[in-house]
């Protein structure tokens, strides 16, 4: 499916533009925004004299001896933001906000109206600056991902072109650091190195949320990826007794309708990628925000998004009476493929009520009563997952990442605590080997479990295993497995250690 033409409305550095339009901190000097310690955004005058993001706030000062510190205030983002929006929507209709300081549309009625995306693009920077004063830049490309790295290259990419101009840019330009950070380890440094890989590998490997970023990636918006329309069921919303005229009881209302919207979503096995927020006034009035983004909307993500909204409607928009209602309807769902809720659920009183119950339970019997298991390293199946106690971070023994000699996937799906001894013979009656040169002396045709002869339908292998060589003091762990299907339907990983053969997992 074709990707939709998108133009991207990009405001530089709009955290620290922010601060200045609703505290009136000068932007053209030296200012660094924090969160978490760590600076999120820079003014261009800090990032000469070396400030970047990420950066520590005494880094940052001990580089910039005048730089002015603001903490990070999404909602102040959003209040001044607004405007923009509201300016940039007399020119184009279905106007979508990705965050603070970014939001786009499609390109076509703006480009057929004006004469061209060139000649759209132009009058949208004049009408956001003689309407908000504040300078902005547009992208266009196929989608909102490339629009938005057009936008900070100042570039209208032509049709056709935008998996050529994203295929040589870093993997980093996806913000999401855990994924490019495993990727550059991996030796994938380009987004067109990301993006030729196979999709059902990075599926596989990866999760959902690395799926869509591929998609990304390779020039395909997230939107055809599975999109359909909703439900109408799947709308939540809420009327209150009174008008809400204050921020703080905004975010109160915010986050209990974000969560009822997550938890009706996890119920069908959805998850959101495209939110329309309508709130309606007193005096009759219709207010709607379409917030989009390019992975998944937790719960915590619809509630931020939704307290922003509120926050810039309530204070930017000056209105004459409160809020009396709220409306949360999803307008982009995607089923969770490879994704499932939690065990009580992904929020709410159930969640809490067990999970105050592990508590009480390590209180009376100790914190290792109550263990969760974790995916790590290591060759060996049983060694894979590490059991770590209820609340401790959840760390596992080995670190994951690349293993040579790892079993190729499926994993196993039972793992046995004791290995359960068995013999494999072939079809003569012999008994099945290995040599030094690690080739079978016959072909597995028989497994012997006690009593039981059971036929072995397929195979492959061996993969040998040989650690521990290099510690003088301890004998090497020298072993082979193999992996076998039966004539009953199982699926065994049988392993060859001292001269004896066992069953350590099955295979679903």
């Amino acid at each position: 499916m074709r990707s939709t033409r998108t133009m991207l409305v990009w405001c530089p550095d709009w955290p620290v533009v922010a601060a200045e339009i609703v505290d009136g901190i000068p932007a053209g000097g030296p200012v660094a925004v924090m969160h978490a310690n760590k600076v999120v955004a820079s003014s261009s005058a800090a990032r000469a004299q070396g400030v970047r993001r990420g950066l520590r706030k005494r880094d940052a000062q001990s580089r910039c001896s005048r730089l002015i510190v603001v903490e990070h205030d999404p909602g102040r983002d959003m209040r001044a933001y607004e405007p923009v929006v509201a300016a940039v929507e007399q020119l184009a209709a279905g106007v979508a906000v990705l965050r603070p300081g970014v939001c786009a549309f499609a390109a076509r009625g703006p480009a057929r109206y004006f004469g061209g995306e060139a000649a759209a693009a132009e009058k949208l920077v004049d009408q956001v600056a003689n309407e908000c004063g504040v300078e902005a830049q547009i992208g266009v490309a196929d989608g909102a991902f490339a629009a938005l790295l057009a936008a900070r290259a100042g570039k209208l990419i032509g049709e056709e072109e935008t998996a050529e101009f994203l295929a040589g840019l870093s993997v980093s330009t996806l913000e999401r650091p855990e994924l490019a950070d495993l990727l550059w380890r991996l030796g994938v440094r380009t987004l067109g190195d990301f993006a030729a890989l196979p999709p059902g590998d990075v599926l596989a490997r990866f999760g959902l949320d690395a799926a869509l970023a591929q998609r990304l990636a390779a020039g395909r918006d997230d939107r055809p990826l599975a999109v359909r329309q909703p439900p109408p069921d799947l709308d939540v919303q809420e009327r209150f007794a009174e008008p809400v005229e204050r921020v703080d009881m905004a975010a109160f209302a915010a986050r209990a309708l974000a969560e009822r919207l997550h938890e009706k979503l996890t119920g069908y096995g959805l998850v959101c990628t495209r939110l329309a927020i309508v709130a309606i006034t007193a005096d009759g009035q219709e207010l709607e925000r379409v917030w989009r983004h390019d992975g998944v909307l937790t719960a915590q993500a619809i509630a931020d998004r939704t307290r922003w909204q509120l926050e810039g409607w309530l204070t930017s928009r000056k209105l004459a009476c409160g809020i009396i209602a709220l409306q949360l309807i999803p307008e982009g769902v995607l089923a969770q493929v490879g994704l499932q809720p939690g065990l009580w659920g992904e929020a709410g009183a159930e969640r809490d009520r067990a999970h105050r119950a592990m508590h009480r339970v390590q209180g009376m019997l100790g914190p290792e009563s109550v263990v969760t298991a974790v995916l790590g390293g290591g060759r060996d199946p049983l060694l894979q997952a590490t059991m770590v106690a209820w609340g401790d971070e959840r760390k596992p023994a080995l670190a994951q990442g690349p293993w040579p000699g790892r079993l190729p996937p499926p994993s196993p799906a039972v793992v046995a605590q004791q290995e359960q001894p068995v013999e494999v013979i072939s079809e003569a009656g012999e008994q099945v080997r290995v040599d030094a040169r690690l080739a079978l002396n016959a072909d597995p045709g028989f497994v012997v479990m006690g009593r039981s002869k059971v036929e072995i339908v397929a195979w492959s292998g061996p993969w040998p295993v040989d650690e521990r060589w290099w510690v003088v003091e301890q004998r090497p762990h020298r072993l082979v497995r193999l992996q076998v299907l039966l004539a009953n339907g199982q699926a065994l990983l049988l392993i060859l250690s001292g001269g004896e053969w066992s069953i350590p997992a099955e295979f679903d």
